[in-house]
């Protein structure tokens, strides 16, 4: 018999096509059900694997509610701060992550979200949506350069190593404030910033790829962004709870902030409309890992743990030893 898996979450046709083949699943294609049905699920097909994302919360109610069954939950993220990671521990429930294989993509939209920021690509766009019938004057429309400014960057893990490597491509100095200086080889350069309030002086930018935690929520806001030099931007692929949002729009809508390029919000899908109205806030629908080739690999990693634990042997990537 094949083992039993519920898919909390929407999948790739490509991941969809390998849990069809090698699980028992009633919805082998994913499909977005509530926390509820999920646990319904759970019973009624005794599976013994759980498939999910951020869309299904492993707080600790709703894992006191799992049946005893269930041996292994894998989110298909690199984030997990919808995981109760003590209530799990206590539950005996081994969790898995997807690291490394987003870093890329999502080093490649962080870019995007920087360089539209910049160079006011939101605002471009609308021109050009409304037929673009008039020149633009020398002095008009004027966006930010890139190359050759100062970038600092909070989180320096795979990601913001990732977004470092093409920050130099455009002969940026690259800052970092991290929780632990990395060693020479993975610095490549950058310079350390054991604070981040000694660190924002000095950035023309600022992109955003530290965890959400107790220590980083709301570690921009209102006393962070007034450190930050006039006219700098804001750049946040990482997690909304980072940002102090009504700071952010007070930063943007006074100028004090050239712009910001957002992929992630404090509340998604229902996002601060506001930002909707700003013409220097260039936003995204937190897609940083949306490629076909990273969410096959996110998929693929979700399974290859889920086989492993199921099989008997050690997980490839647990959330904890």
């Amino acid at each position: 018999m094949k083992p039993r898996l519920v898919v909390a979450r929407q999948m790739p046709p490509s991941v969809g096509a390998r849990i069809r083949a090698e699980f028992d699943a009633p919805f082998p294609d994913g499909a977005d059900i509530d926390p509820d049905t999920v646990l319904q699920q759970l019973e009624e097909t005794q599976a013994e694997a759980l498939m999910f994302t951020s869309n299904t919360k492993l707080t600790a109610e709703f894992v006191a509610k799992l049946p005893a069954r269930l041996k292994i939950a894998a989110t298909c993220s690199v984030g997990y701060d919808h995981v109760d990671v003590a209530a799990c521990k206590a539950r005996g429930l081994i969790v898995t992550n997807t690291p490394k294989v987003l870093d890329e993509c999502t080093a490649d939209l962080a870019f995007l979200l920087m360089l539209g920021a910049a160079r006011r690509a939101k605002e471009y766009g609308v021109i050009m949506h409304d037929g673009w019938r008039r020149g633009y004057g020398m002095g008009e429309m004027l966006g930010v350069r890139v190359w050759g400014k100062t970038l600092g960057i909070l989180g320096m893990g795979g990601i913001g190593r990732a977004f470092a490597a093409r920050a130099r491509g455009f002969g940026m100095k690259v800052l970092y404030c991290n929780r632990t200086r990395l060693p020479a080889e993975l610095e490549q350069g950058a310079t350390y910033f054991a604070t981040l309030a000694e660190m924002l002086p000095h950035c023309d930018f600022l992109s955003l790829h530290a965890p959400a935690t107790a220590e980083t929520k709301r570690i921009i806001n209102a006393e962070t962004l007034a450190l930050l030099p006039q006219g700098a931007i804001l750049v946040n692929a990482a997690r909304g709870a980072l940002v102090d949002e009504n700071a952010l729009i007070d930063a943007l809508t006074s100028g004090h902030l050239a712009a910001a390029g957002l992929d992630v919000f404090d509340n998604e899908p229902a996002y601060d409309l506001r930002f909707k109205d700003l013409p220097n806030a260039y936003v995204f629908p937190h897609m940083g890992s949306a490629t076909n080739e990273t969410r096959k690999a996110m998929g693929d990693c979700c399974l290859d743990n889920i086989q492993a634990v199921l099989a008997g042997r050690a997980p490839l990537n647990p959330l904890w030893s």
